[in-house]
């Protein structure tokens, strides 16, 4: 077995008994004990995962098993897994176990996929650094001095380091592309709707989707169609069919790509090696025969302060749930005063982190009553012109290409003077969660510090196979 190995690589060798599903396990669990020092993994389930691969052989040898046989997956502490702990990176859900699964958790287990364990992540996937976590900070494998990205860092992580074949991690506003260009893997969003969000604790509801991150297409495509579809615990899944997208891999004809001027402008916040490969990949795609065109985007000023506002309004109302009441963190302190809402106050204050307890502020704040009008309402008006605006470019362009982030990876704990300069990491990332359309972040080289950079091309509503089979052409793999 090697680093690189696809899921199809794997599945052949598990037939010929190269080796067993028993030894590729013990390989991940020996590099996620060698990388102990990058703080990936919360919990691995160890004698689990062993008991389970041992009977996954046993079904490969009667050739009864499952089409993801040989698939290891780790999982961002977001996701349901019964009976195992769920926290959100959170010390508001210190040991609470979940209750069932989440419907992505069923369909990878039904197909004889194996969970490896649960990974850490900005605190309810808020952050786009991993420092957020109440479990402390993830670090990034090129630079354990660098962050990973966030929220879904440890999930970018362990594929780099082959801590599990592919991660499950969840996109609000880049929260799997970004950490993916930081660490030099695949980050995948799909259309909003395309997968289930049963089972993921929720974000901000009308921006989350479960996203994939691996090194290979074919095994984003294989476990998309296994986990997309209707599902009658979500109603906001779309009912449109789930394509064979494992089987879309053919040729293309020479596409259209747009990519934004304005990103290219010399006033643009572009690292200048972010910069040149953005040049270098425009000029690559029109060698190859692709028209690649730039058009300007008026509104692009505007997509991040749309998606802050709206996003903290949903998170301010999805975390009223967390009150130290029913499940989760108490406060000891507030039990001796006996006062329901002294007890709210200080299980919430201590229970949640600094980010957290921002971003709940921030959307009470806009969900005022004096203030509802100006900012939420606003804001919901241009998120429909930049959905609308979106779809017009796609009436004309195949994709849209951009950097995945404006910069590599930064240092861990390095001071800023404005906060918002850390929102700025989503500034290419969040048109996809705004409008709804698929979206993925592959590595194009590095910067001078060996640091990756990541590329993102975006297409329209459930075109995710002419997204996969496009990035299975320009990696050449």
């Amino acid at each position: 077995m090697h680093s690189n190995q696809s899921l199809k690589e794997i599945q052949i060798a598990l037939l010929a008994s190269e080796y067993s599903l028993g030894d590729l396990v013990r390989y991940y669990l020996q590099n996620i004990r060698e990388h102990a020092s990058l703080n990936v993994f919360l919990e691995v389930f160890e004698d689990e995962a062993l008991r389970k691969a041992a009977r996954i052989d046993q079904r490969i040898k009667t050739g009864t098993v499952g089409k993801l046989a040989g698939l290891v997956v780790g999982i961002k502490d977001v996701i349901s897994y019964q009976d195992h702990q769920l926290t959100a990176g959170s010390r508001i859900l210190e040991g609470f176990e979940a209750q069932y699964n989440a419907t992505v958790i069923e369909r990878l287990i039904a197909e004889d996929a194996l969970i490896i364990g649960r990974q850490n992540c900005d605190e309810f996937a808020m952050g786009s650094s991993n420092e957020n976590s109440a479990y402390g900070v993830t670090r990034n494998p090129f630079d354990p001095d660098r962050v990973p990205g966030g929220s879904s860092g440890a999930s970018a992580v362990a594929v780099q380091k082959d801590m599990c074949l592919l991660s499950i991690g969840s996109d609000t506003g880049g929260s799997v592309r970004q950490p993916a260009a930081f660490c030099g893997v695949m980050g995948f969003k799909p259309t909003y709707g395309r997968i289930s969000r049963h089972g993921l604790i929720a974000y901000a509801s009308s921006f989350d989707c479960i996203g994939l991150i691996a090194k290979h297409p074919e095994d984003i495509a294989l476990v998309l169609e296994t986990i997309a579809g209707k599902d009658e615990f979500d109603s906001t899944v779309s009912e449109k069919p789930v394509e064979t997208y494992s089987g879309a891999f053919s040729t293309l004809a020479p596409q259209k790509i747009a990519y934004y001027e304005e990103i290219l402008a010399p006033q643009s916040a572009l690292q200048p090696e972010v910069r040149e490969h953005l040049e270098s990949t425009i000029t690559q795609l029109r060698q190859q025969g692709h028209d690649v065109v730039p058009i300007e985007a008026p509104w692009l000023s505007y997509i991040l302060p749309v998606y802050y506002i709206l996003t903290t309004a949903e998170a301010s109302t999805n975390l009223s749930r967390y009150d130290g009441v029913r499940y989760g963190f108490r406060s000891s302190q507030s039990e001796s005063k006996q006062n329901l809402e002294a007890m709210y106050k200080e299980s919430r204050t201590i229970g949640f982190g600094k980010e957290v307890k921002k971003r709940i502020m921030l959307g009470t704040f806009v969900l005022s009553a004096d203030y509802f009008d100006a900012y939420y309402a606003k804001a919901q008006k241009v998120r429909r012109i930049i959905a609308e605006s979106t779809q017009k470019i796609f009436q004309e362009y195949d994709f849209i290409l951009s950097p995945t982030t404006p910069t590599t990876a930064f240092e861990i704990g390095v001071p800023r003077e404005n906060p918002v300069e850390m929102y700025l990491e989503d500034l290419f990332t969040v048109q996809a969660n705004v409008a709804g359309i698929p979206a993925v972040s592959y590595q194009v080289g590095f910067d001078q510090k060996k640091l990756p950079i990541g590329m993102q091309l975006m297409a329209n509503h459930f075109e995710e196979s002419k997204l996969l089979a496009f990035l299975q052409e320009l990696i050449g793999k």
